[in-house]
């Protein structure tokens, strides 16, 4: 064998040598990096479903959940804050909710399953804002003499009724996003997932 040979053997041993070294190294630098692709478990359960104990809410009352990172508001309201909607019905911009960006439940004056409870993502259609409830009625809400109760955008003034119907001529385009939901029984709702999919 010459010493030319001698040098392409050994040229092809360290060739295979280095490949084989340099496999190893990209696959040891892929596991970890497909891996980290995956979502983790805590971004699994930002997105899953949220179960809400509402059983202690009295009339009147609103409590916040969140869910998706999102503030989801549920409140339970008076036989007075349901007949403010028949009020309110002329004055808002979608009425039935009737646009299809809400679920099919939502599509009526109240726009939730149970009238006495509204389920809302508590975020202003227009920025992204989150309004303030403005439930005292009249001056004393700071809104006006003739405000039947509901949510005020204070960015940039939007207005919502207690169904979170947005009214004609404002910033905001859209109602208020209701959330999927269904109730699991009389005191308990689970929010994101209404068992439609």
């Amino acid at each position: 064998m010459s010493v030319d040979q001698k040098m392409d053997s050994g040229r092809r041993q360290l060739l295979v040598a280095t490949s084989a070294v340099g496999g190893v190294a990209v696959v040891a630098t892929a596991v970890p990096f497909v891996a980290s692709l995956t979502p983790s478990e805590r971004a699994k359960a930002a997105g899953a479903p949220v179960e809400a104990d509402i059983g202690k809410l009295a009339p009147g009352e609103m409590m916040t959940v969140e869910w998706r990172g999102k503030p989801v508001w549920i409140l339970r309201r008076t036989p007075e804050m349901l007949a403010s909607l028949e009020k309110t019905e002329p004055l808002v911009s979608d009425p039935a909710s009737e646009k299809p960006m809400q679920p099919e439940y939502a599509q009526n004056k109240h726009r939730s399953i149970n009238p006495e409870y509204l389920v809302a993502v508590g975020i202003c259609t227009h920025l992204g804002c989150s309004p303030s409830d403005k439930f005292k009625v009249g001056a004393e809400s700071g809104v006006g003499p003739d405000w039947p109760g509901g949510f005020l955008c204070p960015c940039h003034g939007s207005l919502f009724d207690l169904a979170g119907r947005v009214y004609r001529s404002m910033p905001a385009p859209d109602n208020l996003e209701i959330p999927p939901y269904k109730f699991l029984a009389d005191t308990r709702i689970l929010i994101g997932d209404d068992g439609k999919a």
